[in-house]
């Protein structure tokens, strides 16, 4: 077979060029370390690393998510810490002003101590978060939250809470209605309390519950809850009670001495009632409702400290009334804490989780795309050698001529 001089050329170029070629991708391996550069070096293994690398940037957003979310949450934690130590300074106070000695000036002192407690209060759940929005703004408000206006404090915020750019349901605010405005009245199951107007010094306890089944509250949807009256009659310097269920008496003529229990019959409520109460007066007993709110149980307690002339019943009934509402409070606000330190527990869990997907995003990626190293220096020698090899031979056809026979 005979084989022209061309094409000796040719193939010696064409040779030539691949190995050329064939170097030139394995030193690109080699500087870049990654065995896939671009889509065409191997498509399935292309696709197999965009994939990963997806995951890796959802990941890092998720996990930037959870920061925010983590920062958010510290802050709702502090500030629900401070107005529970601030409440319990309130507790505090109310138990000083149930001191029997104290004259009308001493109570007027604690008023004052109540109102530097309250405006207190009032800047913790105004409290911003160091972005633009409030601690406690619900579901996010550029304008804090809570309004002091004429009646009481507002809140003007938006209900629930706002949540973080994240595939985890992560929340970036505490719902502010619920945890300052929005605690059980009374013991939590029925409130007890004087009925306007009283005459007398007796006062009532904020009662129990001694039989959970025969409790007519929460009353079933759409019926409304039964409202129980201990009513008092002087007559002979004998005092009697009757109790009433919506009017209608259940016992009556039953006799009072001050300081025992008096049972709602067949409704597994009790309550206290001490002191000296005057013919015609009356103590009521309703459902408890989720409307007990920090400012108003302190502007209540306020004005009563406040005001002159009261007899020891009424000061007790104060006293025991703003107690009973400040547990309530101080129970709805540590069950918003809990919830936030539950979240934060619950971060932990997720942040190990985002990581362990991150990791493994990563793990599949450099399974894909990364040069074993070993091999691929290895490969570039041999790549090298045959370059070399090329280059001779095509040197060596180069120099092929007829008078190389002609004059040998």
């Amino acid at each position: 077979m005979r084989i022209s001089t061309a094409y000796s050329f040719d193939s010696s170029i064409s040779t030539l060029q691949k190995r050329q070629a064939d170097l030139s991708e394995a030193q690109m391996q080699l500087t870049s370390g990654k065995r896939v550069n671009v889509a065409s070096d191997d498509p399935v293994a292309a696709a197999r690393a965009e994939r990963a690398l997806s995951t890796e940037a959802r990941s890092d957003a998720n996990q930037r998510g959870l920061q925010a979310s983590r920062n958010a949450m510290k802050l709702s934690d502090s500030a629900l810490t401070n107005a529970i130590d601030l409440l319990q300074d309130a507790r505090e106070t109310m138990v000083k002003a149930g001191n029997g000695s104290y004259t009308d000036g001493e109570r007027k002192s604690l008023a004052l101590a109540l109102k530097e407690v309250r405006s207190q209060l009032l800047a913790v759940a105004n409290r911003p978060d160091g972005g633009g929005g409030f601690v406690f703004s619900g579901q996010g408000s550029s304008s804090p939250p809570f309004i002091d206006a004429p009646g009481g404090v507002r809140f003007v915020g938006q209900g629930g809470e706002a949540q973080g750019a994240s595939s985890e349901k992560l929340a970036l605010t505490v719902d502010g209605e619920l945890a300052w405005l929005k605690a059980k009245t009374g013991n939590g199951v029925f409130e007890a309390g004087a009925t306007a107007g009283n005459t007398g010094s007796g006062w009532i306890s904020s009662g129990s519950v001694t039989t959970p089944s025969a409790v007519p509250y929460p009353a079933a949807s759409g019926a409304t809850p039964p409202t129980y009256t201990v009513q008092f009659d002087v007559t002979g310097g004998v005092t009697t009670y009757s109790v009433l269920e919506d009017g209608n008496a259940l016992v009556s003529g039953e006799p009072y001495v001050s300081g025992n229990g008096i049972t709602v019959p067949g409704r597994g409520m009790t309550v206290n009632v001490a002191g000296a109460p005057a013919s015609g007066d009356s103590f009521t007993m309703t459902q408890s409702t989720n409307t007990l709110s920090v400012f108003d149980t302190l502007d209540k307690a306020i004005a009563e400290l406040n005001s002159t002339g009261m007899n020891n019943g009424q000061i007790q009934q104060t006293v025991n009334s703003t107690l009973t509402g400040l547990d309530g409070l101080l129970s709805n606000m540590g069950a918003a804490r809990s919830a936030v330190g539950e979240t934060l527990n619950r971060m932990d869990s997720i942040e190990g989780r985002i990581a362990e997907l991150k990791l493994n995003a990563q793990t599949d990626r450099s399974n894909a795309e990364d040069l074993d190293m070993v091999q691929a220096i290895s490969s570039f020698q041999n790549k090298q050698t045959g370059y070399d090899a090329a280059l001779k031979s095509y040197s060596m056809v180069q120099k092929l001529s007829l008078f190389n026979y002609v004059n040998p």
